[in-house]
Parts: C-alpha cells; structure tokens; sequence
C-alpha cells in the first residue's frame, strides 16, 4: 500500500533543509549565510483506519486532516449489519 491519502492524493514530497549561520540582521548582527542544502523529505501524517466506502468497509490510508474535517465515515462495530445487507440485495 502506497504512502498516499485516499481522499487528498497528497503523498511524500521532497524539499531542501537549508543550514545556516550567523546572526540576524534585525537583532544586530549582518545576516545569515548559507553553509549547507541538503535534500530531504515531507511526509504527510497519514494515519490507517477503517472507513465505510460505497457501502462496504475498507481499511484506507487517511491525512488526519480529513479525520479532523470529519470526511471519513466509520464502519458499525458489528459486521452482521453488513452481512444482512449483503444477503438481502444478493
């Protein structure tokens, strides 16, 4: 299963984490330097969990973003509530 969100897409970017010294020219000093860049990695915080989706729960990787913003859906804590749905209609 791939580091990727279910609903967003968003996925592991790569960036740059930028080394520096020397001291700021707003505290008094004349200003910073680069001394290094080096390549890194921004992960999103992916949690899993099962979600209810179309109809049938499904272990999925989600942002917790869209946990906060209330877009997952959690299945019931008895599976017979899917299982006499799916005898019924088959």
């Amino acid at each position: 299963m791939p580091r990727v969100c279910h609903f967003t897409g968003a996925r592991t970017q790569v960036g740059n984490s930028i080394t520096t010294r020397g001291k700021a020219k707003y505290l008094g000093g004349v200003g910073t330097k680069v001394t290094g860049i080096t390549r890194r990695t921004f992960r999103p915080n992916l949690q899993t969990l099962n979600a209810v989706i179309d109809g049938v729960p499904r272990r999925i990787k989600v942002k917790a973003t869209c946990i906060k913003k209330g877009w997952i859906v959690k299945p019931s804590k008895r599976k017979y509530t899917y299982t006499r749905k799916l005898n019924a209609e088959g």
